[in-house]
């Protein structure tokens, strides 16, 4: 199962890679929104997965214990992606709205906090950390 998430990952990159290549190269004139449909699938398929597994344990545990599940973390993950990737396609797609660079990274700005704190505590809860002396 895993082996199957894992080539899913990376055939939908794949395909987004190759798409915005070829828009960079002027090759094909599309919108940018559909550039980035591949990564909006992709994400809307982690939302869903993510959502199904809060709502069985909130079927079968304490509601109280779902906020310390990791689907809350892939979740918060996930939409901010998803409103880079809009900001990002807004500004590429209409240079009238002259959106900074600075609004545009204002999700990755969010996450990137959020996601070395995570790394951290879990580096630190499980002991994975090396002493080189």
């Amino acid at each position: 199962m895993v082996m199957h998430r894992a080539l899913f990952t990376w055939f939908i990159l794949l395909v987004f890679l190759i798409i915005l290549s070829l828009r960079l190269e002027t090759r094909i004139h599309w919108s940018w929104f559909l550039i980035f449909l591949p990564m909006w699938v992709f994400d809307t398929i982690l939302l869903i997965d993510a959502l199904f597994h809060i709502f069985v344990l909130c079927k079968h545990e304490n509601p109280r214990t779902i906020f310390k599940n990791k689907n809350i973390t892939l979740i918060v993950v996930a939409l901010l992606k998803i409103a880079a990737q809009l900001i990002l396609c807004l500004k590429l797609e209409y240079e009238s709205l002259q959106l900074s660079i600075y609004h545009v990274l204002i999700p990755f700005w969010v996450l990137l906090p959020m996601l070395i704190i995570n790394v951290s505590v879990t580096l630190y809860k499980h002991g994975n950390y090396t002493r080189s002396y």
